[in-house]
């Protein structure tokens, strides 16, 4: 049937082509527009695949030369190759390879004084324009002066003439040979003069699309710098503007407001960020002749010829940010299976024997150890106590309508192992100074010596102990808040700051102690020791405070409409009204003054000089107005995503808007309902300490800041801009300290502190743990290592084999600073593996864990987002990584190494990032067959043979995790991603199993979370809930002792009978969304960006639909008779009259050839 359709359809193009009978002719075209007057472009797109658009060009041809010419057969032609060739991607071509451009525009000089003709030939001529070529040659030959001639001057007769060579026009200036042509003879301010006029006379609005035409034809000539200059010169800010501000009341006038905001937007005169340098503040003299980064500097003009077109190289973490594109898959199998040889002499590994110790432990001195520990605990029971924490069980399901943090999982069923889960956290004693002690016996003696050498390296200008920042600088406001009545036993240094030992004394008898491991005394003390380039002597509140997650998730925020639009128009309004703008610098990284010099009156204050903090600018734009400029990576120049600062002198209840306008990416999680974190010291004082999700009005958008990076492969530099993330935030206190942050934050000083509070609050008996140094970082702070699993059952040799036998688990985090949501779920791994519940014990007698929970600790201390000190991004070292420059990378892979050549290549691998711009959790991992197959390769299933049990853990995580989802993993080997860690860990040591897990920081599509934030404790969830993964994964991969299998399964089945009824209490649970929800607006970045596509192709449809209601049995005041309207009804009530006999020959339209306009629906295309 579908072969009898089609050649039914190529009979009828055919004979279009050939026959000059004019009733043949009509006929087709009848069938033709019925065909194609139903349903959706896909007809279209087979009627092009048989060649239409030839036949149709074809007959115009043999039309164009009738004299006189006949209407009647060339209006419905023309109508049918508007359409037909909007659709065509090669109908460009298929004109100039026709010589059809001469023919469309002498039909057009032809018309000139009949509308509706002329109408029927600007619709062709504006789809021939689409093609850049052909409409370069359109404008070679005339057609720009042929069209303002119909368009100008102002009138409203004939608008949809005018509406149609607006059309045409806007289709033209598409070419950048047309647009300077259109500059050079002043047509840029005649199309400003038009659009004045038809704006100041359509005062009801009738006329939108006419209007909203000439804002096109305005947006593709400005794409040009000349383009941009003339609209500047010729006061097109403020005429647009003006223009504007008269559209906003009313809704149906936003196709206008939006392009032109965009002209706005991109018009706005380009500037270098007001920074002394676009190269980090923080420099690091990097050993040996290694050098940084080099300095990006380039000519300031902008290239005419690239307009603000941008090449921009997206660094997430193992995933693009934006659609991954087939040719980055590798492809050569030789590769992908290849096994390289060693990046170090064999030699090398045996010192990495040194970090296996669990190997060759002598289980003797173990147990005397732990007797140690005991008589420790017992000489700390006097201590006073903190209450007893609560370490996060696999079972810990949270309502998903009622997300009340630590809920008794007894609601939902009983819990077998509740009592075990308290463990109790030996509390400080508070009159003594926060100093760790050297001496405790319990720690490893060369840790013990490389940390005391570590902290007696610094000097006398570290020899202080640490300062609140939040609180240091005004002490009148910390006596009216902390103390009010005893203002008198705080006394401030001769510098203006508090006594450091008092301060910490009396904060720690406000510290209530029940944030779960988590301890100031602990955090002060390991923070005096952490090496920083700034040479941080100031604590941030709440990394000393502490985190207590919030009662309930927060849900996206709602995006208001047209919110893009108002902000840039509001930044517009600086250069157009710049009446109220301050512009005054009141902090500054690069100017030292700044820092110390008091803050204006009614100005807020900023700071950042603490660990993890990154903010290095900030501009009081107005009033309640600031712009901030993020600090790049060190050694960098590029990088601006995390920021992390103080801000303090605010007032109440008024918002305060935020601009931070050096952001890079394309695009941000920011636009689709995510909010940052913010933390109020009042709040926490008050028994509310923690990160909240803050900010409304958050907006991102590029704007007109330039920037500047090396270009790839070259010496060159490839311009973009920047973007701009803002925000409004009322704070909930007048004169508070608040911290505003990109994500919560994870401090390195946070993680050790976090570990020493987990090492002592472990069961000895039955966590084996032990801490080492991995390698000293190219800062000289201590990278560490954990290794735990269980303490075996007994002494004898069964015992100590199946000790000894484990299989290993290689997990590491945190190679990106900026991701502290990776650290999130590794504090949530940690906690349950040293915990004392039931699956957590069975996991540590089926597995031993080496854990790397931060691979970058120098970017996180520094607030780098990506790099290192050496401005590389250590996910890309793996494959050749320098023991000087990168040795986190370098050991980590020695170590992975070292077990691969005992035989103990870990079973699974892991390494925790985060991603910006997707939702969910998921898992990146390594397969040959399914890179193969998305790149289009064949696959001979003979000759390429893979285990597929690397989609099996995300399998099990997908049933057992609420935040993770199958769908979002992927498991492709691309070029670009050769040197991660997933792909080096899966080529050289042959790990089937080897990811990455990226974990969203905004929120998840469906399931629990749908439609909310997730926080600290979700993360933690996360961490986990991939431990019970892992467990699962070792009962279906390898073989367990019946003990073992019996004593899972019971767990299993709970921990299953229990998630299974928090999903049924989720009444949306099973519903998908797309992980990327449309916003409220169109985000337009690319200036390059216009109207084309279907949403265009609608539009002219829309156009022609109208113009034949109009006209169908109207006579046109041009003296057109009725038979000349050649409207639908007539074209079909022509197709009637002329319906040959049954046994004619004049033209072969038999069964067939009629029931292709039935058969159309079913088509098979």
């Amino acid at each position: 049937m579908a072969e009898q359709e089609a050649s039914g359809l190529q009979v009828l193009l055919s004979t279009l082509q050939s026959s000059c009978d004019k009733d043949v002719i009509l006929n087709i075209l009848s069938v033709l527009t019925d065909l194609l007057s139903f349903g959706t472009g896909r007809r279209i797109h087979y009627v092009v695949s048989k060649g239409g658009s030839e036949a149709l060009l074809q007959a115009l041809a043999t039309a164009a030369r009738t004299e006189p010419p006949d209407h009647g057969t060339l209006l419905p032609l023309l109508r049918l190759l508007a359409r037909v060739g909007q659709r065509d991607r090669k109908f460009g071509h298929k004109v100039q390879k026709a010589e059809a451009t001469d023919i469309i525009l002498s039909l057009t000089r032809r018309h000139l004084g009949h509308h509706l003709h002329l109408t029927h030939c600007l619709w062709v001529l504006r789809v021939c324009a689409s093609n850049v070529t052909t409409g370069t040659i359109l404008g070679i030959n005339g057609a720009m002066e042929l069209l303002f001639k119909v368009i100008t001057p102002y009138s409203k007769r004939h608008v949809r003439t005018v509406r149609a060579a607006i059309g045409a026009l806007a289709a033209l200036l598409k070419s950048k040979s047309n647009s300077r042509r259109a500059v050079h003879r002043g047509y840029l301010g005649e199309l400003l003069r038009l659009y004045q006029d038809w704006h100041r006379n359509d005062v009801s609005n009738n006329y939108i699309y006419i209007r909203r035409g000439l804002l096109l034809c305005l947006k593709y000539i400005t794409n040009i710098q000349l383009g941009r200059e003339t609209f500047l010169g010729s006061r097109g800010m403020e005429i647009l503007f003006t223009s504007v501000q008269d559209c906003l009341s009313c809704k149906n006038l936003d196709p206008i407001i939006t392009t032109a905001t965009h002209i706005l937007r991109k018009c706005y005169p380009k500037e270098n960020l007001p920074v002394v340098t676009v190269r980090s503040s923080y420099s690091f003299p990097l050993p040996g002749n290694a050098s940084a980064e080099p300095p990006c500097e380039g000519s300031e003009g902008d290239s005419e010829s690239e307009g603000e077109e941008e090449d921009e190289k997206d660094w997430d973490n193992e995933d693009v940010e934006s659609k991954e594109e087939d040719c980055d898959l590798e492809t050569d199998v030789d590769k992908l299976r290849s096994r390289p040889v060693l990046d170090r002499p064999e030699q090398e590994l045996e010192k990495y024997e040194a970090l296996c110790a669990e190997l060759f432990q002598n289980f003797q001195e173990l147990e005397f150890e732990s007797e140690e520990k005991k008589s420790l605990e017992d000489r700390t029971e006097s201590l006073p106590s903190a209450p007893s924490h609560f370490i996060p069980s696999a079972t810990s399901v949270k309502h998903p309508n009622c997300r009340w943090r630590n809920q008794s999982v007894t609601e939902m069923g009983p819990d077998p192992g509740e009592q075990d889960f308290k463990v109790p956290l030996q509390s400080w004693r508070k009159k003594e100074e926060c100093i760790w002690d050297k001496n405790d016996e319990n720690r490893d003696i060369a840790e013990k010596s490389q940390d005391k050498d570590f902290c007696e390296e610094e000097g006398p200008a570290r020899s202080h102990v640490f300062a609140l920042c939040s609180l240091l600088k005004d002490a009148a406001w910390y006596k009216k808040v902390f103390y009010p009545h005893c203002e008198a036993s705080i006394n401030p240094s001769p510098e203006g700051r508090l006594e450091s030992s008092d301060l910490v004394r009396n904060l720690l008898e406000k510290h209530q102690g029940d944030i779960p491991f988590h301890s100031p005394c602990f955090y002060a003390a390991r923070a005096k020791c952490v090496k920083s380039i700034p040479g941080y002597r100031e604590l941030a509140f709440p990394d000393f405070w502490g985190h207590q997650p919030p009662p309930h998730s927060k849900p996206l925020l709602e995006r208001k409409h047209g919110l893009q639009r108002d902000k840039v128009l509001d930044d517009v309004r600086r250069l157009i009204q710049p009446g109220d703008v301050i512009g005054r610098t009141v902090f500054d990284l690069d100017d030292p003054s700044s820092l110390s010099s008091p803050a204006a009156p009614g100005c807020l204050t900023f700071f950042s000089k603490f660990e993890s903090g990154n903010l290095r600018k900030a501009i009081q734009v107005r009033e309640f107005e600031y712009d901030l400029i993020m600090n790049a990576d060190v050694n960098s120049s590029q990088h601006h995503q995390w920021f992390y600062f103080e801000v303090r002198d605010m007032k109440s209840a008024v918002p305060y808007r935020f601009n931070i306008i050096n952001c890079e990416k394309l695009n941000s999680q920011f636009n689709y309902g995510m909010q940052l974190v913010m933390y109020s010291v009042r709040e926490a004082l008050q028994g509310r300490p923690r990160w909240t999700r803050a900010g409304q009005e958050i907006c991102y958008y590029k704007n007109h800041y330039r920037c500047r990076s090396a270009a790839a492969g070259g010496g060159g530099v490839r311009r973009r801009f920047y973007y701009t993330l803002t925000f409004s935030i009322k704070f909930p206190h007048k004169d508070d300290v608040c911290y505003l942050a990109y994500h919560y934050p994870y401090t390195y000083s946070t993680m050790m502190s976090h570990l020493d509070i987990l090492e002592q609050n472990r069961n000895p008996k039955k966590v084996y743990w032990r801490q080492q140094t991995l390698c000293q970082t190219l800062g000289g702070n201590p990278c560490p290592l954990l290794t735990i699993t269980a303490m075996p059952e007994s002494k004898n040799r069964d015992d100590l084999e199946q000790f000894c036998s484990r299989p290993y688990v290689f997990l590491t985090a945190r190679v990106h600073p900026g991701e502290s949501n990776a650290s999130w779920v590794m504090k949530g791994t940690l906690e349950f593996l040293v915990s004392s519940d039931p699956i957590a014990e069975l996991l540590r007698k089926c597995f031993i864990f080496k854990i790397v929970p931060m691979l970058n600790p120098d970017g996180v201390i520094n607030g780098n987002l990506r790099c290192s000190l050496s401005g590389d991004d250590l996910n890309r070292q793996w494959l050749t990584p320098s023991s000087q420059l990168h040795p986190t990378i370098y050991h980590a892979k020695g170590l992975l190494y070292y077990l691969s050549s005992i035989g103990r290549a870990p079973l699974v691998f892991c390494d925790y990032h985060g991603h910006s711009q997707k939702k969910n959790v998921f898992l990146y991992g390594c397969s040959i067959k399914e890179t193969l197959w998305q790149a289009g390769c064949m696959v001979d299933t003979a000759v390429v043979t893979e285990d597929v049990g690397y989609r099996t853990l995300p399998k099990i995580l997908d049933k057992v995790a609420p935040a993770f989802v199958m769908n979002s993993c992927s498991f492709l080997v691309e070029k670009s991603r050769a040197s991660t860690a997933r792909v080096v860990v899966w080529k050289e040591m042959g790990v089937l199993r080897s990811y990455t897990m990226e974990s969203t920081y905004c929120s998840c599509s469906h399931g629990l979370y749908r439609g909310l934030q997730l926080g600290t404790q979700e993360l933690e969830e996360m961490g986990s809930k991939f431990c019970l993964g892992l467990l699962i994964l070792h009962l279906k991969s390898l073989p367990c002792s019946k003990e073992l299998m019996a004593q899972a399964a019971l767990l299993l089945d709970l921990e299953e009978e229990i998630t299974d009824r928090a999903q049924r209490r989720c009444s949306n649970s099973s519903v998908e969304s797309d992980d990327e929800p449309p916003c409220a607006e169109e985000i337009d970045y690319d200036t390059a960006s216009s109207s084309d596509g279907e949403e265009e192709f609608l539009e002219l449809d829309q156009e022609i639909q109208e113009c034949l209601s109009c006209v169908e049995g109207e006579t046109e005041d041009e003296g057109v008779t009725t038979g000349q309207t050649c409207s639908s009804r007539a074209l079909r009530g022509l197709y009637i009259s002329s319906q040959p006999a049954p046994s004619s020959t004049a033209l072969p339209l038999g069964s067939s050839a009629l029931g292709l306009c039935r058969g159309f629906e079913s088509s098979p295309v």
